[in-house]
């Protein structure tokens, strides 16, 4: 772990230490999470739950969990007090799809995670895991991983105190068939050739899958994942197309709900979206292709969906401009416009959907960047907070933890200058971030 390294980016980011003497100090490692005292005043107070903001509300956050919040400034002269009287508060933010090991300047060469130590690769988690609670991201689930294990790695250094980041659920790795979207074969490259470090997770029928599935809920796994359809950043693979069985999918969930797991399922296409459903996967990661039949099998089976409506842009720019495989930014083209669609038709059908980015195909911090999309395609700015705070708590079994301010979850509290109802894009700007009563970024000194 390059501490210095990491203390210099939470510097540049306004994560690490406040001004000498200040009466509320930046957290910084080593650190124990989640023991954090603060009051906090708020203009406006967006709770996660309710359909309507509330005013001049304070705050109270004592050893990591909310104990109260009161109409009213409330200085507790035993606490720290942070007045954000002209700001805009709000639970700290859910992202359900992520990848904080990964980084957008790999995808032009995935051959690097061939050569990559763990100890590199840790570096870089961390360095994104820093970046992502800068933008106001509390909590994440990591659904998918090269290098196996590294998720649990940066999920156990940030409950320990040893780096900064949000709440992670991991997978360990993905479950995928050979070739298939979680398979890290590239083409000129022989198998044997390959380290079966960024293998785990291949697996060639039910027996073996379901092997696999509880392999990674022994090793820690939060939650599995599934990749039941092509994919569009990996070689050879169709978007629309299914590639492990429903037999297959129903064996990893029945592993999960065993262990008192989640199922993700990555699929693109209609036919993967209604098999996954029916195995019992939990949420359906991209849906790219859903049609009339999958969103009715979604509201069904009370389903999510996670929907990552932004990342196609970037991909259509950056990703061009960086030379990504012209496959790669065919299959973009051909997803992200219909996904849109879809998105706007599940959402007027009824459907859940919650906030997930696919972040690291697009830089870590800039996971906000998705909400005025999803307000343009049919939400209202409030219910693409709720899919980012309360909904995704809810599909990720942590109602009891996070996705509200309210008492007895964790304090983790986030604040913005100007209304987020008025302007999604608002969220883009987090100047607070306190997880766990910790405060990891701060407009300036507060008052006592």
């Amino acid at each position: 772990m390059n501490t210095p390294r990491l203390a210099a980016l939470a510097a540049m980011l306004g994560l690490s230490s406040a001004a000498p003497g200040a009466p509320l100090l930046l957290g910084q490692t080593p650190l124990t999470p989640d023991t954090g005292s603060v009051a906090v005043h708020c203009g406006a107070l967006i709770d996660g739950s309710s359909d309507a903001a509330r005013h001049d509300v304070t705050v109270t956050i004592r050893s990591g969990r909310v104990e109260s919040l009161q109409d009213g400034r409330h200085a507790d002269g035993e606490l720290p007090f942070l007045e954000l009287g002209d700001y805009n508060c709000l639970p700290g933010l859910i992202d359900m799809h992520t990848h904080l090991t990964d980084r957008p300047i790999d995808t032009a060469d995935l051959k690097v995670f061939y050569t990559r130590s763990r100890e590199k690769q840790l570096t870089i988690s961390e360095e994104n895991a820093a970046v992502t609670l800068g933008a106001g991201f509390t909590t994440v689930r990591n659904v998918g991983t090269y290098i196996a294990w590294t998720d649990r790695d940066l999920r156990d250094a940030i409950n320990q105190g040893k780096a900064i980041g949000p709440r992670m659920q991991i997978v360990g790795y993905y479950l995928t068939i050979p070739g298939g979207g979680g398979d890290l074969l590239i083409p000129g490259v022989q198998e044997k050739d390959i380290p079966a470090i960024v293998r785990v997770g291949v697996a060639r029928n039910a027996e073996e899958f379901r092997a696999k599935a509880q392999q990674a809920i022994d090793g820690g796994a939060d939650l599995l994942k599934v990749i039941a359809s092509g994919a569009v950043l990996a070689y050879g693979g169709v978007p629309a197309a299914p590639e492990m069985t429903p037999d297959e999918i129903a064996a990893v969930a029945a592993v999960a709900h065993a262990a008192g797991r989640k199922l993700a399922a990555h699929a693109h296409g209609a036919q993967s979206i209604k098999e996954a459903i029916l195995a019992g996967a939990d949420t359906i990661e991209h849906a790219s292709y859903i049609n009339d039949e999958g969103i009715a099998l979604a509201k069904a089976h009370n389903v999510a969906l996670s929907m990552d409506v932004y990342n196609g842009d970037y991909i259509d720019t950056e990703g061009r401009r960086q030379h990504w495989p012209a496959e790669f930014l065919r299959k973009n083209i051909e997803t992200t416009e219909v996904q849109r669609q879809g998105f706007t038709h599940a959402l007027a059908a009824g459907v859940a959907i919650v906030f997930g980015t696919d972040a690291s195909v697009y830089p870590h911090g800039q996971n906000a960047r998705q909400f005025p999309i999803m307000v343009a395609r049919g939400m209202t700015p409030m219910q693409a907070i709720k899919a980012a705070t309360s909904s995704a708590a809810h599909y990720m079994g942590w109602d009891d933890k996070v996705g509200r301010l309210a008492p007895g979850l964790f304090g983790d509290l986030i604040a913005v200058r100007g209304d987020p109802l008025k302007d999604i894009s608002r969220l883009q700007q987090v100047q607070v971030v306190i997880k766990g009563g910790i405060p990891f970024k701060l407009p300036g000194k507060p008052h006592a």
